[in-house]
């Protein structure tokens, strides 16, 4: 079956009922979201091992993309924690440059995963995968924060989880103590700002991020200037800002590198994809309504595309930022538009202020992002599902904290593909029936009170399927009939009327199960086929294989079939 390209954003029927009232309330969402975004565009860029521009780049070029030609009302993208590891990954083995082009890799796939309508498919991957990771990632943010968050003086910070934390604690004496206190001040201010400003609508709008950079850099400064602290170390001290916007560049390509790049640019359009569905999905619920999940994963390309010709990294859809969105009142992409033209006149006239935020500051910042991350809430009453759950749960947790989001990401998915199919083939349930059938299992309009019918000849076996006939359904007819102990029967009669599909494997299991009876002398008589079912078993020639004439629709009219064949 071949699909048809639905590509429908949401802004242009937004616009068609749109007026003055909305635009304002648009309007006033769309500054707050930026001003939320900015502290995070910059400290997922740092943490992601490029300049702070990029992150708000990336925010700037991917926000305005998404909400231009998004399949969700309300979605807001840009950079999200959820990539720095990835990122970081990829930096560190193949460069800035290898990260362009797997990004713009990703965006590729990310279209194509629109274009063949998999958006309904990527929101199903199962939850434990999703928590498995999220909380995976979470956790090894917080860990590349320590050394910034404190202060540390270390020479260089081991890559290796566990090596890292051996590391740490071997510089914990070289903690910088106002570095430290800026640090653990910029969290509690973030966490204590909601209850301090609850009690005012307007501070109430501000984020707590924001509030934390503005305290801690003034001071930083007045540290600085009054009292000569010099240790506590700025973006300013790390970096060089530039406001200036970058023009569009093409890295340059060759097969040996996009070879080299195809697993990681999978993982970041799978953790793109879900991210944002996840994302669109939550806003959904809150605001009643119905987002396209093809249509935002075409605009989601579209963004990872753009991001990086203009310098920036991968992007998706925020949750955080989306949500701060809806609870401002925005309601139309137009508040994703200005967000990004906030962040822009925030870039082009005031980027160089950011020089005096303190690294400590934004790794305050990151911590509470990870603790946020976490969902440890979720991991916690994950362990209280099923052992196969669980098992996925910490393979992918500790895949990801211990070697890669890449490897985790893959044996997590082939883990839930195992379980999948595992549960699948419990469901398909093979039964021997004896000597009669229970009438009060039938369709009346057949037996017409003429109980006889149901009444099973000897010399004729019944078995019934009930679900799918795929790869399990084979084995569980030889373990059956392998345990029953009886004389050799001439007819054996196999009940498919609760059988809604069958695959190529069912198809291969029940030609051999035909053929092998047919060596023994045993005529197999199929019952109750549906449509559907009977369509699959005529294009395989089964049915020139038992003859037209076995392929019965009712089991009564099997079961006068076999008395015939007695």
């Amino acid at each position: 079956m071949i699909t048809t390209l639905t590509f429908k954003p949401k802004l242009f029927s937004t616009l068609r009922h749109y007026d003055r009232r909305q635009f304002t309330t648009d309007l006033l969402a769309g500054i707050i979201v930026g001003i939320v975004a900015l502290p995070l565009a910059i400290a997922f860029g740092i943490a992601s091992g490029v300049t702070p521009e990029k992150g708000i780049i990336t925010a700037i070029v991917a926000g305005l993309i998404v909400s231009l030609f998004g399949g969700s009302k309300v979605q807001i993208g840009g950079p999200t924690g959820a990539f720095i590891i990835i990122i970081y990954g990829i930096i560190q083995q193949y460069g800035f440059e290898g990260l362009t082009i797997a990004t713009l890799m990703a965006g590729v796939f990310l279209i194509m995963f629109g274009i063949l309508h998999l958006g309904t498919i990527i929101k199903y991957i199962p939850y434990p995968i999703v928590v498995g990771f999220t909380s995976g990632i979470a956790l090894t943010i917080f860990t590349t924060q320590i050394k910034d968050l404190f202060g540390l003086t270390m020479q260089s910070v081991p890559s290796d989880f566990i090596e890292k934390w051996i590391a740490y604690f071997g510089s914990f004496p070289t903690i910088d103590v106002w570095s430290a206190a800026v640090g653990v001040g910029s969290v509690a201010v973030i966490a204590l700002w909601p209850k301090v400003a609850r009690y005012n609508s307007l501070l109430s709008k501000l984020p707590g991020s924001l509030i934390a950079i503005i305290l801690m850099t003034i001071a930083a400064l007045l540290l600085k200037q009054y009292m000569g602290v010099a240790t506590i170390e700025t973006i300013g001290d790390r970096f060089s800002i530039s406001n200036q916007l970058p023009g569009a560049q093409v890295p340059e390509l060759s097969w040996e590198v996009i070879k080299g790049l195809v697993s990681p640019a999978i993982t970041i359009a799978i953790l793109g994809a879900i991210e944002s569905l996840l994302s669109a999905t939550v806003a959904d619920g809150v605001i009643g309504d119905h987002h396209d999940s093809n249509t935002e994963l075409i605009a989601q390309g579209m963004a990872n595309l753009a991001s990086p010709l203009f310098g920036g990294i991968p992007a998706t859809g925020a949750i955080a930022r989306t949500m701060t969105n809806i609870n401002n009142g925005g309601r139309t992409p137009v508040a994703g538009i200005v967000h990004a033209a906030v962040l822009l006149l925030i870039f082009l006239f005031l980027m160089p202020l950011a020089q005096y935020i303190p690294m400590a500051c934004l790794a305050g910042v990151l911590v509470i992002v990870s603790y946020n991350m976490s969902g440890w809430r979720s991991f916690a009453s994950i362990l209280k599902n099923p052992k196969s759950d669980v098992i996925v749960l910490w393979v992918t947790f500790l895949l990801t904290v211990i070697f890669d989001l890449t490897i985790a990401i893959e044996v997590g998915l082939i883990c839930a593909c195992l379980l999948f199919m595992r549960r699948m083939a419990e469901t398909t349930d093979v039964k021997y029936i004896s000597r009669e059938i229970n009438p009060d299992e039938e369709e009346s309009d057949f037996l017409q009170g003429n109980l006889e019918h149901l009444v099973i000849p000897k010399g004729v076996e019944v078995y019934e399927i009930n679900g799918p006939y795929f790869f399990g359904a084979g084995n569980k007819f030889e373990e059956i009939m392998g345990a029953l102990h009886h004389e050799r029967p001439r007819v054996r009669i196999i009940r498919m009327r609760k059988v809604p599909f069958v695959d190529s494997t069912g198809i291969h299991n029940l030609t051999n199960l035909c053929l092998m009876s047919q060596g023994e002398g045993i005529q197999v008589v199929l019952s109750g086929v549906n449509e559907r079912v009977q369509a699959v078993l005529h294009k395989a020639g089964l049915d020139k294989m038992l003859g037209e004439e076995n392929i019965c629709s009712h089991i009564t009219i099997a079961l006068d079939r076999a008395r015939q064949l007695l």
